[in-house]
């Protein structure tokens, strides 16, 4: 990321920007989600006598709230550089800080949500779908590089703009998770595998 600024200010790329931000939203969001992980450690108390592990759902609604955040800064900064197109400079440089944080991202991503899946976290599998979406965003700024190449600056700039869409989509499918996670949802299949497990027992008359 900090060398994903240093490129946006030799160059203007509004999507490598972007890319930045939502690379600059991990720092926010990684460090609060180890010290939950921290406090899920802790044992339970009397006055939390169902323990601490819902320290890092908690989290995960901050983790949204950051990404909601960067989402509304680029398309900010998108619009103004379609109404306001600029001549973007170190094209090269910026190609190469695309295609780097592409596969920088994509190992990120299958690590957490990896790990994310072994302890059945949900909050680290959206750190995880985050990173993911990084990596195809980073791929995202290529096109943005072509277009200006070609003479075509405005698209930089609505590839921000694209940039932005992709981050809401992936806020409302991973706050869909978190959210599942706080009101206790479960798998509708796993009922229904219990009821015909259950029914299934002789002398059972009928589940409910």
């Amino acid at each position: 990321a900090v060398l994903q600024i240093i490129i946006v200010a030799l160059s203007g790329s509004m999507a490598l920007l972007a890319d930045t931000i939502h690379n600059l939203g991990h720092l926010a969001t990684t460090i609060p989600l180890i010290i939950a992980f921290r406090i899920g450690q802790r044992a339970a108390t009397r006055r939390y006598p169902y323990g601490f592990r819902r320290a890092e759902d908690l989290v995960g609604l901050f983790i949204g709230l950051v990404i909601a955040a960067s989402a509304a800064l680029i398309i900010a900064e998108s619009i103004r550089a379609l109404v306001r197109p600029r001549e973007l400079a170190n094209l090269g440089w910026v190609l190469a800080a695309a295609i780097i944080g592409a596969l920088g991202n994509e190992v990120v991503a299958r690590y957490r949500i990896a790990a994310g899946r072994r302890i059945g976290s949900a909050a680290l599998i959206a750190e995880g779908q985050h990173a993911r979406t990084d990596a195809l965003t980073s791929l995202a700024v290529i096109i943005g590089v072509a277009g200006a190449w070609a003479g075509f600056p405005q698209l930089d700039a609505a590839i921000g703009l694209v940039i932005a869409c992709v981050i809401l989509a992936v806020l409302v499918r991973s706050m869909r998770m978190v959210t599942n996670r706080l009101m206790d949802g479960v798998d509708p299949n796993v009922l229904e595998r219990i009821e015909r497990a259950a029914a299934a027992t002789p002398g059972v008359q009928g589940v409910t």
